[in-house]
């Protein structure tokens, strides 16, 4: 449902659209303000630490660098691409989904981006600035804090759409000069880019696929919802000016922050278990005890704000993926109150991830799951777009056939990736281990590649090809 507005640019109202189409006379904005609103979400430090596993993962310097830049590179290609579909349609991504997935297969990737954007991602970046906040103002119980940054974050997207644009843009304003004094007071630190001898002359693929990984899951996270923030703008609006202000945003952003946490905790962790110290101690406070007193509460003031500003995309795209799941509650503010809901879900988790404390494995973790998915995800979607010839993507979105081909190849793509490459502590697949490993004298398997976001996109959008042909309802 949709409701016209004197100023449809207007910050203070609660946005009443949800998954339809938005007016042509609610349209407004520029390309560039998606360059802000991708800087700004990621000026946090769940993006320091992402760049801080490619230590723990045993890489020096420059290979972790070199992985944080190719896992980002690929996610911000996409995600310029995917944020171009937005003004065409005037849709959330999630719906424009059913055209490769169909009426009833987009249940499942749109089920999986309420879980892990909504729930999932709002409980990683809000247990970052729980810690922020806590050591900022001294006394705070953790437990306050954590009350506090969600409040802050489902307050703004219950608001909706034009308010979260004014606060990314401003929050970026105000904190990037911040962040660009924390790149250079941290890569001019002594021993920053300092390599330890080696104690192999073989390349650690194992811990450069995962950094790799990582990197990805964080940026590519992002592209499950890119058109839900550009779908205000102008049908006619031009998509190579949009598809590089949103794809710059995500890839700059991520890469000049993730490259700042692994240059920093190279010499933060040198000499120590990087897995050991960081469980033992608060890894906001590790980075932050790195800057004078007076500077690193500014520094802290920024961290808090980047995990308000990254939640706030993360619980509003969580509400829309439910809605273009299809369900009806017959209420105008409908999006608002499926926000609320999203927050409550998922300060209940960001609970429990505070009262437990090892922060480094819980991200690694969720990261890489998030790769697994959204990378056959943005395949299969892609490729659909292809092959679909210039079609109007909106109206086939808004009918949706009972097509099977795309929620086909996902799945067994995804099954597949995950059983033959994934490479976690739980799991390691059969034909990562027959690629690459080490077997240690105690038997244990260690130092295999995780290859599974990439085959996973490479045989999801070839099984949509072979799929697509058979199944007369993808046409």
């Amino acid at each position: 449902m949709t409701t016209n507005t004197p100023n449809p640019a207007s910050a203070g109202a609660i946005e009443t659209n949800d998954v339809q189409p938005i007016p042509a006379a609610e349209r407004h904005g520029k390309p560039w303000h998606l360059f802000t609103v991708w800087s700004s979400p990621n000026l946090e430090f769940a993006t320091v630490f992402v760049g801080a596993l490619a230590i723990g993962f045993g890489l020096n310097i420059w290979q972790g660098i070199l992985a944080i830049v190719v896992g980002n590179g690929l996610a911000g290609l996409t995600h310029g691409i995917l944020s171009t579909w937005g003004p065409e349609a005037g849709l959330p991504q999630m719906v424009l989904g059913r055209n490769a997935f169909g009426k009833i297969g987009n249940l499942i990737p749109s089920g999986l981006s309420t879980l892990v954007a909504g729930i999932g991602w709002f409980a990683v970046n809000t247990v970052s600035g729980t810690f922020a906040l806590q050591a900022l103002v001294g006394g705070l119980n953790v437990f306050a804090a954590l009350a506090i940054i969600i409040l802050a974050q489902v307050g703004v997207a219950f608001v909706g759409h034009n308010l979260i644009q004014k606060w990314e843009r401003y929050a970026t304003y105000v904190f990037a000069i911040v962040w660009l004094i924390v790149v250079v007071t941290v890569v001019t630190h002594a021993g920053a880019f300092d390599v330890a001898p080696a104690a192999s002359a073989d390349f650690p693929w194992a811990g450069f696929t995962l950094t790799a990984g990582a990197a990805y899951g964080y940026t590519a996270g992002w592209t499950a919802f890119a058109s839900d923030y550009t779908r205000y703008l102008p049908a006619n609006t031009n998509k190579r000016a949009l598809g590089w202000a949103a794809g710059l945003g995500n890839f700059t952003s991520t890469t000049l922050i993730m490259v700042t946490g692994a240059v920093a905790f190279n010499f933060i962790a040198k000499g120590q278990n990087f897995w050991a110290l960081t469980a033992e101690k608060n890894p906001t406070g590790l980075f932050t005890d790195l800057f004078n007193p007076a500077f690193a509460s500014v520094v802290l003031l920024a961290i808090v704000v980047g995990s308000v500003s990254a939640n706030i995309l993360n619980v509003y795209s969580g509400a829309m993926s439910f809605l273009a799941m299809g369900f009806k509650f017959g209420f105008k503010t409908r999006r608002a109150i499926m926000v609320a809901l999203a927050g409550l879900v998922g300060g209940t988790i960001s609970y429990i991830g505070v009262a437990n404390g090892d922060v480094a494995h819980q991200l690694d973790s969720f990261l890489l799951v998030v790769s697994y998915w959204v990378a056959p995800w943005i395949a299969v979607v892609l490729t659909e777009r292809i092959l679909s010839k210039g079609k109007d993507a909106g109206a086939r979105a808004l009918a949706p056939k009972n097509s099977w081909a795309g929620a086909a190849a996902f799945v067994i793509a995804t099954t597949f990736s995950i059983w033959g490459f994934c490479s976690q502590v739980m799991y390691t697949g059969p034909l990562g281990i027959a690629l690459h490993h080490i077997t240690l004298d105690n038997g244990a398997i260690v130092d295999v590649p995780d290859l599974t976001a990439l085959v996973g996109f490479i045989v999801a959008a070839g099984l949509f090809v072979v799929f697509r042909n058979v199944d007369k309802n993808a046409k």
